[in-house]
């Protein structure tokens, strides 16, 4: 088995007006901890600032963050922001995506069809999205961290 042992990079935001910074601050920590480098663009954060931050820092993907219900009207359009910058990244997102929100697979749905690979409730542990985002990057863990899942 080959492992990819170059690092990946990271851009991570909460969009639009949402001021929520701590979601934010323990995925960095634990996207740093797995061993990618992060780019944490704070909190309200434009369309255009995660595809120039992702250009800039030749990112591998974005991960964008939302918690106060808004998410939908904040990435419209989002996607077309990343192609018009030749963005070539993974896109998630995660967190409170809809106020109300009683069908999360509904929620799910509707930011699959606004271009995001993966979408992730605000339950979501963040070990399970730095294991998504191995699978999608294919990126293998590494010695020590296969060994400290296998204990």
């Amino acid at each position: 088995m080959i492992l990819n042992t170059m690092s990946q990079t990271v851009v991570l935001g909460v969009i639009g007006s949402d001021a929520h910074v701590v979601g934010i601050t323990i995925l960095e920590q634990a996207f740093s901890a797995a061993g990618f480098d992060v780019v944490n663009l704070g909190v309200q954060t434009s369309q255009e600032e995660f595809a120039e931050a992702a250009v800039a820092h030749d990112a591998q993907a974005v991960l964008v963050s939302s918690l106060y219900g808004h998410a939908e009207q904040d990435c419209q359009g989002f996607h077309s922001v990343l192609e018009d910058a030749d963005v070539d990244a993974v896109s998630y997102i995660g967190g409170n995506l809809a106020v109300g929100q009683d069908d999360f697979e509904d929620t799910r749905k509707t930011f699959r069809e606004l271009g995001f690979d993966r979408v992730f409730d605000s339950e979501t542990d963040p070990e399970d999205a730095i294991a998504a985002l191995r699978e999608d990057l294919q990126i293998s863990p590494t010695e020590s961290e296969r060994a400290t899942i296998s204990s």
